[in-house]
């Protein structure tokens, strides 16, 4: 390795020099390093607080009430299949949000590039605050709906950029553990969203969608007043080559002198990788760097095309595992078996799994590896799948056969939470090189 004093005259002439020893003595990974790491994390509590309350503010009396003209259920009286929202207008306000988050995902690939990838993430907060504004100002479902697509592109900045930048900050012996943190955190937006709807749900009032929606602002609020105090990512200011920025921001992450070995090490590696991949990559026009992001053979692995179909893929087949069918319709779908007396408290213990169960990963996908758990979590969920559909179907109306599918649900949700749900973002921020890595990230969370 190139010694302390020979790397910093070498920095002050730009021309860093490294190579990819995966060997490389890291800088010791202090609690400051975690921390930071893990806040960033916290985005993931807007992505799943807002993809989760709407769960159950569906099948609240009031909203179904006043979007249906339907006269409330006496007291007592069971709700008959004619008191719900109508399955197109289900339909339109969950799957609005997703169009906005497709949107701000594609969108906030070019804005990192531009502007920083804390900039961006900073300004997809202030883009979702005003979409909640939006949602919680509705007195029907059609600005309802325009809030959740402006919510949705606000979502789609920070999931898409919160991936990048952790995956840049991070110590390398710890990345995939500490990504895995930001699909926690979306379960625990998901609790979160199921306690207040469990809280409102028999409000008669507007308070019991508003008030669901009115704490989201406070999600982005704690994520944009602690992004200020974050650095940016020092694979940002090499790519805009600003080192002095650069070796600060590692200096800062990693709790170490910015002169100090360690730091100029992982910093002319990150030069020397880049310059590589520039050579590999050729830059050109804005609409030649998209290019490069399905650049090469279909049979290269290592080719970009390759790496972007295997990201879109990985995070297209998350969403096909059905997970969100729970968290998005579970309080509907356990409503309309016509069993279950409390729909929204099965729907609350649906999600408590979700949340005490991913944190296993964080173990499981340091030590198995990412592929492996992709495998086994995918058998797993396949046999619940069809144990509950086969239940369903030969003897759903019995009630120990409809507490069976609940039960399988529930270990369904468990293969999920250790498996695909943090996984899929791990490789998504690893497969990347830098020069296309906004962009390939920003069109894998976009297929999301």
């Amino acid at each position: 390795m190139t010694g302390s004093s020979e790397v910093d005259t070498e920095a002050r002439r730009g021309t860093l020099q490294a190579t990819t020893d995966l060997n490389r003595v890291e800088a010791p990974v202090t609690w400051k390093a975690y921390l930071m790491c893990v806040f960033a994390s916290f985005g993931g509590i807007l992505f799943g607080y807002d993809s989760g309350y709407i769960n159950g503010v569906l099948s609240m009396k009031y909203v179904v009430h006043k979007y249906t003209g339907e006269p409330y259920p006496a007291p007592g009286e069971e709700k008959p299949a004619s008191f719900a929202l109508p399955s197109w207008q289900q339909s339109m306000i969950v799957s609005f949000l997703s169009l906005g988050t497709f949107v701000g995902a594609i969108v906030a690939g070019d804005l990192a590039d531009f502007f920083g990838r804390r900039t961006t993430i900073l300004a997809g907060c202030v883009v979702y605050t005003i979409g909640c504004v939006m949602q919680a100002a509705s007195t029907e479902y059609k600005l309802l709906i325009a809030g959740r697509v402006i919510a949705g592109v606000g979502v789609g900045f920070v999931s898409a950029i919160i991936i990048l930048y952790m995956s840049e900050i991070a110590p390398r012996k710890v990345r995939g553990a500490i990504v895995s943190g930001y699909q926690f955190c979306i379960t625990i937006g998901l609790l979160l969203a199921s306690c207040v709807d469990y809280a409102t749900q028999n409000r008669l009032d507007t308070g019991s969608y508003r008030i669901p929606i009115a704490i989201q602002f406070l999600w982005s609020i704690i994520l944009g007043g602690g992004l200020l105090f974050l650095p940016e990512s020092p694979r940002y200011f090499v790519k805009r080559g600003r080192l002095d920025n650069a070796a600060r921001t590692l200096a800062r992450l990693r709790g170490q002198p910015q002169d100090s070995e360690l730091i100029q090490n992982e910093l002319a590696e990150i030069v020397a990788n880049h310059e590589y991949e520039l050579q590999v990559i050729p830059q050109g026009s804005y609409f030649a760097s998209w290019a490069n992001c399905f650049k090469g053979s279909l049979w290269n692995p290592g080719s970009n095309l390759r790496r972007t179909i295997l990201g879109t893929s990985l995070q297209m087949m998350q969403q096909w595992t059905g997970v969100n069918f729970v968290f998005y319709f579970g309080t509907s779908f356990f409503t309309a078996l016509g069993t279950i007396s409390n729909p929204f408290l099965i729907s609350l213990i649906t999600t408590l799994v979700n949340v005490c169960s991913t944190p296993l990963s964080f173990w499981m996908i340091e030590r198995l590896g990412r592929r492996t758990i992709l495998i086994w979590g995918a058998a797993g969920m396949v046999v619940c799948q069809f144990i509950v559909a086969i239940a369903g179907t030969v003897d759903g109306d019995n009630d120990a056969t409809v507490r069976a599918m609940i039960a399988f649900i529930c270990i369904y949700i468990f293969f999920f939470a250790t498996t695909w749900g943090p996984a899929a973002w791990v490789v998504i921020g690893e497969i990347f090189p830098l020069p296309i890595r906004s962009r390939g990230v920003g069109l894998s969370t976009a297929s999301n």
